[in-house]
């Protein structure tokens, strides 16, 4: 997000802080659970397999719900509590309606970063 997305939508600025452990980025929460950033690339068109829930609209962050058995979703590993941060290299907002247009956009292949 840049600087001008920070002062629109100020309620999409992150609570997470990230430390560098080792060489590698370790991501920590403030409760201290770790997670990471993982991309994900699905290919070969809709649909994809996936259901979507939350955003800012609903006071929760943009998360998978559903993948479905045998889908594209599910063949590339993405999963239930992933968390979507990114589409086609766009970083989101946090509004689902943003992502839903995103992913609707995409149609030969569809590339995710999630948080897990």
């Amino acid at each position: 997000m840049d600087a001008e997305g920070a002062t629109r939508y100020p309620e999409a600025q992150s609570f997470w802080h990230v430390s560098q452990k080792s060489g590698d980025l370790d991501h920590r929460a403030r409760d201290g659970e770790s997670w990471r950033m993982v991309p994900v690339l699905l290919s070969g068109g809709a649909p994809w397999g996936f259901t979507l829930r939350g955003g800012l609209e609903h006071r929760e962050p943009l998360l998978i719900t559903k993948v479905e058995e045998g889908s594209k979703a599910a063949a590339v590993g993405l999963q239930v509590g992933d968390e979507l941060i990114n589409i086609n290299e766009i970083p989101l907002s946090g509004y689902r309606q943003e992502a839903i247009c995103l992913v609707k956009g995409s149609h030969k292949t569809l590339s995710l970063v999630v948080k897990r």
